[in-house]
């Protein structure tokens, strides 16, 4: 007696990465990075409803190893990741990832995406979110101070969400610096490389800061901030790794994601427990003020948080439907009598 063919229930959804980067130019990158923020910030709205906490780490001297979890009662997902800054040094990704939608009813999966693609863009598009409703009024420059692999999804996102025009480039690594400028390169930004970190933040509305180094770090002193900007400090994610000195921290106000997670991660881990943030889905629900003066400081203290993946996911599931652009993956050992499972295998022998 032979198997039976996999039934239905078998198979899930599984998005690769060269059907990812199909349906982002299907969509249109921009059109798509606003799509994310629209879903992202949804779920911001509903942040009450989800399990929440710290993304489990593995930390080595090489780097970190992690894995994010979340569910609205509904759906759940989880997102794998890595983060090993010496990677380029062999010519291998700093981040990759991958992320899976299931069904809470049943556990079962539903939805197998890569997500080192998709990753960039939700981490662009967080940072666009919250731009939109922390940076200054009619903001249309931005520095861009780390010129990595992130460098040009902030830029898309940015320009999308906000309406940012102006590019202002400074990396330690010119070679980044100029990849930066090829990639962007007749897409319509005003793009200028800078030799230091001073000259690229002289003009901004809102400061990123994006760098890999797995290490304390100081890209931005207390000195060269002005009152009046956004700073979008992106590159401090994971304990003994920050950019910022400080005291920009006390004279700025501090917005995160999730903090029990940021005050591992993030730039407030150099700050006494106590130290006073705002939460961004208290903004969003109109339950606290964003941005309230001309020349207040409003800094996003992003570390990356799994309900974003989860929005991401969402987002790519919602346009699979007639696209294509996936594969069904025979994931699910599904036996015609579900308490039959060594019966399955055995039949499997005749095959």
């Amino acid at each position: 007696m032979t198997a039976p063919a996999p039934s239905e229930l078998a198979f899930i959804r599984f998005v690769s990465v060269e059907n990812m980067m199909k349906l982002i130019h299907r969509t249109g990158i921009e059109e798509m990075m606003t799509g994310l923020v629209d879903y992202i910030e949804e779920d911001f709205r509903r942040w009450e409803l989800f399990d929440k906490t710290p993304r489990v780490a593995s930390h080595s001297a090489e780097g970190v190893i992690e894995l994010m979890p979340t569910s609205d009662g509904e759906v759940y997902g989880f997102k794998y990741v890595n983060g090993h800054p010496r990677n380029t040094r062999a010519g291998l990704q700093t981040v990759t990832a991958f992320g899976l939608l299931a069904r809470v009813d049943t556990g079962y999966p539903v939805l197998l995406s890569e997500m080192t693609m998709l990753t960039a863009l939700r981490t662009a598009a967080t940072s666009a979110m919250v731009a939109r409703h922390l940076a200054p009024k009619d903001a249309g420059t931005m520095a861009l101070i780390g010129n990595g692999a992130q460098s040009e999804f902030q830029a898309m996102a940015m320009r999308a969400v906000c309406g940012v025009e102006r590019l202002r480039l400074y990396d330690i690594d010119r070679a980044a610096t100029e990849k930066v400028l090829r990639n962007l390169g007749g897409l319509g930004f005003d793009v200028t490389a800078c030799a230091t970190p001073e000259e690229a933040i002289e003009g901004a509305q809102i400061i990123t800061t994006c760098t890999a180094d797995k290490q304390y770090a100081t890209i931005l002193t207390d000195n060269m901030v002005g009152s009046g900007v956004h700073i979008n400090a992106i590159g401090g994610d994971c304990p003994g790794k920050t950019e910022l000195h400080p005291d920009i921290l006390k004279r700025s106000d501090v917005f995160v994601e999730f903090p029990p997670q940021t005050r591992i991660e993030g730039e407030i881990q150099q700050m006494p427990e106590d130290f006073a943030v705002t939460e961004m889905w208290q903004v969003l629900s109109g339950k606290a003020p964003g941005r309230t003066s001309e020349r207040q400081i409003t800094l996003f203290d992003g570390v990356g948080f799994a309900i974003e993946d989860f929005s991401a996911l969402r987002y790519v599931r919602d346009r699979l439907e007639d696209s294509g652009l996936y594969q069904n993956l025979d994931i699910i050992a599904d036996p015609d009598d579900p308490r039959d499972l060594f019966g399955m295998l055995q039949r499997a022998a005749g095959q």
